[in-house]
């Protein structure tokens, strides 16, 4: 196990769900960028960093059939499939990390909040992006969040880089046009507030 694993696997082993500082009972933004991408009822989702996140409760209550979570943390994924109840079975729950996952498809929405901002290394990001690359269709859209460059400097504990959509596409590079960016004052469980930016890319060659 990885460092990155040990240190999420705790975090989810000692605190409750609405006990971490990105928790979000509704997570809207996130939800408005995939449903603004239009993906059919069958297109593929994968949930970049997904945890214990409620983005997969609500991509299949709509209607969503082929949604995916890849996440550090073994523990995180189990907290989401206990709430999900019987339809955790629907879902492909993958322990990995993004930086050398290999992907065995390939998806029309790769969704990302709060992952991305822990890769502090150039080498990281590129290993990222390089899995990205494989995993995401020609017209296919790609959606980060990132802490804004306003935002945290930690979360966890842990250094973050921060972000805009400028930044992210040049990660990215040209083969990825930016769509749209959103901002969005996160408020925490214990009612501060971060700075968050939204970019939906799309991939070019549809």
């Amino acid at each position: 196990m990885s460092d990155r694993s040990s240190h999420w696997d705790k975090v989810y082993a000692t605190k409750g769900e609405a006990e971490v500082s990105w928790f979000q009972n509704s997570p809207s933004t996130s939800l408005a960028m995939i449903r603004a991408a239009n993906p059919d009822r069958e297109a593929a989702i994968i949930d970049i960093g997904g945890g214990a996140s409620r983005l997969v409760d609500a991509l299949l209550q709509d209607g969503y059939r082929d949604v995916a979570v890849l996440d550090l943390s073994a523990n995180a994924l189990d907290l989401a499939r206990k709430r999900i109840g019987a339809a955790a079975a629907t879902v492909n729950w993958i322990v990995a990390d993004a930086t050398t996952w290999q992907p065995e498809k390939t998806y029309q929405i790769w969704h990302d909040r709060a992952a991305f901002h822990f890769l502090i290394d150039s080498s990281d990001r590129a290993a990222y992006v390089e899995r990205l690359r494989s995993a995401v269709a020609p017209g296919g859209h790609v959606i980060i969040a990132t802490f804004a460059p306003d935002g945290p400097e930690k979360c966890s504990g842990l250094p973050v880089q921060r972000h805009d959509s400028a930044s992210l596409a040049a990660e990215l590079g040209p083969e990825f046009a930016l769509v749209e960016s959103r901002s969005e004052m996160h408020h925490t469980p214990w009612d501060s507030t971060q700075a968050f930016q939204f970019s939906r890319f799309q991939r070019r060659g549809a």
